[in-house]
């Protein structure tokens, strides 16, 4: 006895639509030409099994029916819609109808397994208050949490499943012009100080067209990914890109790959035209702890047609690409198809991409140079690999500047700018700290490089955010969790990364103790350690120190780079604790 049910096809790898990269008005305009064809969204589970096919077609068809829904509802054009970003056809079709609305989508993230429901409800307010948002909508498990954060803000939450439900009347919508604003974007780790960076339709097209071009798209190439729909990695990279490209594309949830992350080396290996896929280290640094080292990885996986394996949204460690290499070169995985890359929100996305099959280059820099510390006569000299991250993408001009401004030649270590249609047009409703990093069109993106040859060199990081396996965490949010603690006080605690001697990042947290008793030191190091672990999910390094320790700016501001430059010298010196 056979079964009527024909078995669930993804949408196909090719298609006889001609490709278009990105070369659109609007993203609207994008949509409507990737419907004409037959590519689209295709959602698996844990198990790497597919569940649900969403052709381009079928998502503008749904996305206007959405449009009109959120319209019924008294959404107008520039107003801010937030959605909860699941990874999901749900999410897909009501960013997309917000859009074709007028209106602005807000993405914002899913909870962690971290931080429990009272750190979420926080972390949605924050952003529900800086975004101004006329409804928060979410999927309906969240309800309780995501209904507790919109209530409180006084925003009108709405579960998802009960908007697109209701009546779709057709209306007429309103015309998009290229340099409206499409969307507002905030980092994942944007709690306590959120920052909205407002992308405009020519901005998001202008890089979505960078990565086609950077990557060599061709006819035959497909992506897959886990990574979350709320991260500009994820939402640009991975969602608009593909459809403003016309490319399939095969996801996993970003919680089903932090269960099962070789399911997503699977998903690559079944479908035959998976040529992209793109995550931060820690996601190829976890595949390659988990295969076992009596598993022959070709026995599970075909990885030959991995074009692309894109990495970013942290620092890029060679020692874990190498060692992802030897686990999965059995399975055909080329170290060629590394491909390096920069980015950051502010500029959409893309900055800098290494062109495809150079793989990942290094270079070993003295640690005194990177730091700009003088190096002591009894010290050893210390080099790090420095990794190259490609060449600016397409229409975007980069410079290496010292403070004053002043370009510095090829190999000189300064702060990094960028110039191109893909930089934002400032941060919602914070004037004041659009205009601390846009100069003259050029924007600041905070991070220290290098140039040579035409490639980027990042070093590190000049803005004081922490980003631990490819999470954005503000040190703001760490000391803030630190100063509700009692006998602690704002002053009190510099929340900074630091490389542990086995080369991971980790936060370290310098907190001003004012008791003497060894007993009470110990308690408050394990109290302050609990609390950092219940805000950011992280163990991190805690010293005890003096009162009155901490390095000031000429202005009274703590200084957390002084901070952390005069730890790592040795100039801060803690409290013995014993362990």
């Amino acid at each position: 006895m056979t079964s009527d049910l024909a078995p669930m096809l993804p949408t196909p790898t090719a298609d006889a639509l001609p490709r278009r990269f990105s070369d659109f008005g609007t993203l609207g305009e994008a949509l409507d030409y990737a419907a004409q064809g037959v590519r689209g969204l295709n959602f698996h589970d844990a198990r790497a099994t597919l569940v649900r096919v969403y052709s381009y077609a079928q998502l503008r068809d749904d996305a206007r029916a959405a449009a009109f829904r959120l319209i019924a509802a008294g959404v107008a054009p520039g107003d801010r819609v937030a959605l909860v970003a699941e990874t999901s056809a749900e999410f897909a079709q009501l960013f997309f109808g917000t859009v074709l609305a007028g209106a602005w989508p807000v993405p914002l993230p899913l909870p962690t397994s971290f931080g429990g429901r009272d750190s979420y409800i926080d972390q949605l307010r924050n952003q529900l208050s800086s975004c101004d948002p006329r409804m928060l909508i979410f999927p309906a498990e969240l309800e309780q949490m995501a209904g507790a954060a919109a209530a409180a803000e006084g925003v009108l939450g709405v579960d998802w499943s009960e908007l697109l439900a209701r009546p779709a009347e057709v209306v007429a919508l309103p015309t998009a012009q290229a340099d409206d604003i499409c969307y507002l974007q905030y980092s994942s780790g944007s709690t306590r100080f959120p920052h909205g960076v407002a992308i405009t339709h020519r901005a998001l097209l202008s890089n979505l067209a960078a990565h086609a071009h950077g990557m060599e798209i061709g006819a035959t190439d497909r992506c897959v990914s886990w990574l979350p729909w709320y991260h500009d990695m994820g939402l640009v990279g991975c969602f608009l890109s593909p459809m403003a490209n016309q490319v399939s594309t095969d996801y996993l949830k970003t919680e089903d790959f932090a269960r099962r992350p070789l399911s997503w080396l699977d998903l690559i290996s079944r479908n035959e035209g998976t040529t992209l896929s793109y995550s931060p280290t820690f996601g190829y640094d976890i595949c390659a702890r988990r295969i076992s080292s009596q598993t022959k990885a070709s026995d599970r996986f075909d990885l030959s047609r991995w074009r692309v394996a894109g990495n970013g949204a942290d620092m890029i460690r060679p020692d874990v690409m190498q060692a992802f290499v030897d686990a999965f070169a059995s399975a055909g995985f080329k170290a060629s198809a590394f491909l390096p890359s920069y980015g950051l929100a502010e500029a959409t996305l893309a900055v800098s991409l290494m062109p495809p099959g150079e793989g990942i280059r290094v270079e070993l820099v003295e640690e005194t140079e990177l730091s700009g510390m003088s190096h002591g006569e009894d010290r050893p000299q210390r080099y790090r690999a420095i990794v190259n991250c490609g060449k600016p993408v397409r229409d975007m001009e980069v410079e290496v500047r010292e403070e004053d401004g002043t370009p510095l030649p090829d190999g000189a270590i300064g702060k990094l700018w960028c110039r191109g249609p893909s930089v934002m047009v400032g941060y919602f409703r914070d004037e004041a700290a659009t205009d601390a990093c846009l100069v003259d069109g050029w924007l600041d993106t905070g991070d220290m490089a290098y140039m040579s040859s035409g490639y980027i060199y990042i070093v590190g990081r000049a803005k004081d955010m922490i980003i631990i396996n490819g999470r954005n965490h503000w040190p703001q949010d760490i000391e803030w969790a630190v100063e509700q603690l009692p006998g602690f006080k704002a002053g009190d605690i510099a929340a900074f990364a630091i490389t542990t001697p086995g080369g991971e990042e980790t936060p370290a947290v310098l907190v001003q103790c004012r008791s003497s008793d060894d007993g009470e030191r110990t308690r408050l190091r394990e109290e302050i350690r609990d609390r950092v672990r219940s805000v950011t999910g992280m163990n991190c390094v805690v010293e005890l120190i003096p009162p009155r320790t901490l390095p000031r700016t000429s202005s009274g501001k703590l200084s957390r780079a002084k901070a952390r430059n005069l730890y790592l010298a040795g100039e801060i010196k803690p409290y013995d604790i014993a362990a």
